[in-house]
């Protein structure tokens, strides 16, 4: 049930536009997470600035709208289309595609979703489990913030970032308030919620690639075996799972794919299907992380060079309107996302993540599409790496090859080299060379498909010499098998072993939070009366206990709340409680009655707070609960700090 109810949130109200605007087939089916995502970012300052409270009913409500009106609009345009320019067919140039082609490439995406599926499955152990990264928790107690409070404004959760009352505030919440609205429902608890939207995401990449593939018109075989290994690769979609984790910048990765299909409708355009999907697709990919906009961009002036020098074709008169109105909606859809970023550009674009191989290292784990490997996945990057010479060769996604070329040089670069020039050209991605070997994947599934496409051709061929009487296509199909099944062999079943170990590097028993640490929250929530908090360690993992349990802590986030706030203040002074009248003041203020330590670690050089230690030896406080993992007291005076206290969130925020 709880499988089901993510699901449908992801793929239910993107289909319901996408059809209503005339999507169809693979596309729909690839673009609908997007279009879901871009529905979300432009609804969030719509209905909060309205005052409509976020919830599934509302938001419901506003797809409908919207989706009302997009069938409108398209019934028209089409109908005014098909009387002025009647000889403007769908695409003559389409691929006439039996079912038995899509029933292939069903296949190949069926073993995409299969392969991700038991890697995700078996890297989490259990849908249950914590993730244990950095940015998890922040990511869990945004979730719970935005169910709770009905406003998905970043304006208004600054508090979750250390930052109460900074109306400036800005983080890309749109993944968040998504999964908003369906945690809860359903017996839906934190890390099910967390955990099934991270393998939705996964899910949605082998759809990607498929239509991706098809809408650029690469042969049947090609299209399905670029969908099969769309998910073996260990840098897209895992290594960004575990580390991290990022899952937002994850699902707009693995959501590129859909929007690349969705700009194949420009170079044929069928009414306002390709402008008002790519538009509210862009809204969608900056909402879930404004550094997706530079990727497209890429990806899309490529795409026009290759219009330009003709290896893709365009009819000018019958595009010129729709290319104008795709720029325009993008601009109008896309900005209001994008703009309120600048707020924190200067500290994602002064972020540093040193050199971690040579010049010559750094190539191989690109021609072998294995970023960020130790050992590359030889078995996937060398059939990619001949594929991308049968992609030039055959003329067929240009475009492809030149983003390979563009995005791997730029993650070669950041791995290798240390340049004013590649920090600035990095910037958007923190200069981390993880997020941009996660874009080198796409280019080796394609490139993948292209060599089983071709190689089983060739053996089609020698089959034929010898029983001439064979079907080609069977003769085909047989040898895409066989290399389907070698490269499964070899590769022990898609690297299933080897990606499931590397994601569950952040999946066991801690080091952040452990099983009782988590009964620790627990209590607390069973304890603690609305409008407390909980004194606590920005080290020890201990900000979850708002996502995993709803009491809010004094330090939301481990890197911890500046010295110049009472809650920075008091990680120092705490245990100073009989000698220094302004922390118990301190506390009056904040709604403090209970003080949380636990024995994580949220990296192994995060130095425990000083005001936190030696508190079972320091009078005036009762520990009320304990377990090998986590101890609770109660400061004694603090019983009734809620009908004492400020209001929750009165402390000044010190931004950065």
């Amino acid at each position: 049930m709880n499988v089901l109810l993510v699901l449908l949130a992801f793929w239910l109200p993107g289909l319901v536009f996408g059809a209503a605007i005339r999507l169809r087939g693979w596309t729909l089916a690839a673009a609908a997470p997007l279009l879901t995502f871009g529905l979300v970012a432009i609804g969030i300052p719509i209905l909060g600035g309205l005052g409509i409270r976020w919830s599934m009913l509302n938001v419901s409500l506003w797809v409908l709208l919207l989706s009302v009106v997009g069938f409108g609009v398209s019934f028209l345009v089409l109908r005014f289309t098909a009387k002025r320019h009647p000889d403007w067919a769908e695409d003559e140039d389409a691929p006439n595609r039996s079912l038995r082609d899509h029933l292939l490439i069903g296949a190949g995406v069926v073993v995409g979703l299969g392969v991700g599926t038991v890697t995700f499955l078996r890297g989490s152990h259990s849908l249950n489990n914590v993730q244990q990264g950095w940015d998890a928790p922040f990511h869990g107690n945004l979730v719970r913030w935005i169910a709770e409070h009905g406003d998905a404004r970043a304006s208004t959760v600054g508090t979750i970032a250390n930052l109460p009352n900074q109306t400036d505030y800005f983080y890309p919440d749109t993944y968040h308030a998504l999964l908003a609205l369906v945690f809860g429902k359903g017996g839906l608890t934190m890390m099910p919620t967390l955990n099934l939207a991270a393998l939705m995401v996964v899910l949605t990449v082998p759809v990607g690639v498929a239509a991706m593939c098809h809408a650029w018109r690469m042969p049947v075989l090609g299209t399905a075996a670029a969908a099969a290994v769309s998910t073996w690769f260990t840098a897209f979609p895992y290594d960004s799972l575990w580390r991290g984790p990022l899952w937002p910048y994850v699902a707009g990765v693995a959501l590129v794919p859909a929007m690349l299909a969705l700009a194949r409708l420009l170079l044929k355009p069928h009414g306002i299907a390709g402008p008002v999907a790519i538009g509210v697709g862009v809204a969608g990919l900056a909402g879930l992380h404004t550094s997706l906009i530079f990727v497209i961009m890429v990806y899309f002036l490529l795409i026009l060079l290759a219009v330009l020098f003709r290896f893709e074709k365009i009819g000018w008169r019958r595009s010129a309107a729709s290319l104008v109105a795709t720029i325009g909606l993008a601009a109008v859809l896309g900005l209001p996302t994008v703009l309120p970023a600048l707020y924190n550009a200067g500290g994602v674009t002064s972020a540093y993540w040193a050199s971690e191989t040579s010049v010559s290292g750094a190539l191989g784990q690109t021609i072998t599409f294995s970023p960020m490997a130790s050992f590359p996945q030889w078995w996937i990057g060398i059939p990619a790496i001949i594929g991308v010479f049968f992609l030039v060769r055959n003329r067929r996604m240009l475009w492809m090859v030149g983003a390979y070329v563009v995005l791997g040089g730029l993650f070669a670069a950041t791995i290798s080299l240390e340049t004013p020039l590649i920090h600035t050209l990095t910037g958007p991605f923190y200069n981390d060379h993880w997020r941009l070997g996660a874009l080198v994947p796409l280019a080796g599934a394609v490139a993948f498909g292209e060599f089983v496409h071709t190689a089983s051709g060739r053996f089609a061929e020698k089959l034929g010499e010898r029983r001439p009487n064979l079907n080609p296509f069977t003769a085909a199909i047989a040898g895409a098998l066989v290399i389907g099944l070698v490269v499964t062999l070899l590769s022990r079943g898609g690297y299933i072993g080897r990606n499931s170990a590397r994601l569950a590097m952040n999946y066991g028993e801690g080091p952040s939070v452990s099983k009782g640490e988590e009964e620790a929250y627990a209590w607390l929530g069973q304890h603690v009366v609305p409008g407390e908090r909980v004194m606590n360690d920005k080290a020890d993992g201990s900000v979850w206990m708002y996502a995993l349990a709803g009491v809010q802590p004094v330090e939301w986030t481990n890197y911890g709340a500046e010295f110049t706030t009472k809650a920075g203040w008091l990680s120092v002074f705490l245990n100073d409680i009989n000698r220094e009248p302004r922390v118990r003041a301190a506390l009056t203020d904040l709604k403090v009655r209970y003080v949380l330590v636990g024995k994580g670690k949220v990296a192994p050089n995060a130095q425990s707070a000083v005001g936190l230690q030696r508190l079972d030896i320091t009078p005036g406080f009762k520990r009320v609960f304990h377990n090998s993992d986590a101890s609770i007291y109660e400061i004694e005076g603090q019983q009734g700090v809620v009908a004492a206290g400020a209001t929750t969130g009165s402390d000044t925020a010190h931004g950065q």
